[in-house]
């Protein structure tokens, strides 16, 4: 990892990580800094995440989160090869869940190697390995992921889609000031 720090000018290992996933287009960027702004230090590709579009609303859908998360755990024993656990579902994820009702949304979200997914991030053994050590470095309290349907910096996320609830709009609204804090120009 080293040289890609190097590279963008940033001490290895940095203070603070941000992990920006994409779904639609299939992609890990990683983020850093010490002070000041974020530096794009590389890009991973995710080699399966299964479902599509929308949040994930229950146990079982298949679906890949969408929001802000944390790491909240490393897993060196993992039959994924590493894993990373999210903090889904996190306190937003289990207010909108109480508030229709739905009283079993999911857990055991991860970001790990190898290529299968039903529900999770799969970026493959080498990508998770870089990632792993890293986040082991700078600290899980540290690191966090933003999980999107799309970049938002390439097309708006469209919260009013027939297929979404009625609180995507402000979901996506949040995805999207995060995004925003990563200019694509910079990569």
């Amino acid at each position: 990892m080293k040289p890609y720090f190097m590279r963008a000018n940033i001490t290895y290992p940095p203070q603070e990580v941000v992990l920006l996933a994409t779904k639609e287009e299939k992609a890990l960027e990683l983020w850093a800094r010490n002070d000041g702004d974020f530096t794009f230090i590389r890009r991973y590709p995710i080699s399966k995440a299964s479902g599509g579009p929308g949040p994930k609303l229950r146990e079982g859908d298949k679906q890949v989160p969408e929001g802000i998360y944390r790491i909240t755990h490393l897993n060196p024993n993992s039959q994924f090869h590493l894993s990373m656990r999210l903090d889904y579902p996190n306190s937003y994820d289990l207010m909108r869940a109480a508030k229709e009702g739905r009283t079993n949304p999911g857990g055991d979200i991860y970001i790990h190697g190898k290529a299968q997914s039903t529900g999770c991030l799969a970026v493959g053994d080498i990508a998770v390995e870089e990632l792993f050590v890293l986040v082991n470095k700078v600290g899980t309290h540290r690191a966090s992921v933003v999980i999107a349907p799309h970049d938002p910096r390439r097309e708006p996320l469209d919260g009013f889609a027939d297929n979404l609830p009625r609180w995507a709009v402000e979901l996506y609204a949040d995805i999207s000031r995060e995004f925003a804090k990563y200019p694509k120009s910079d990569i």
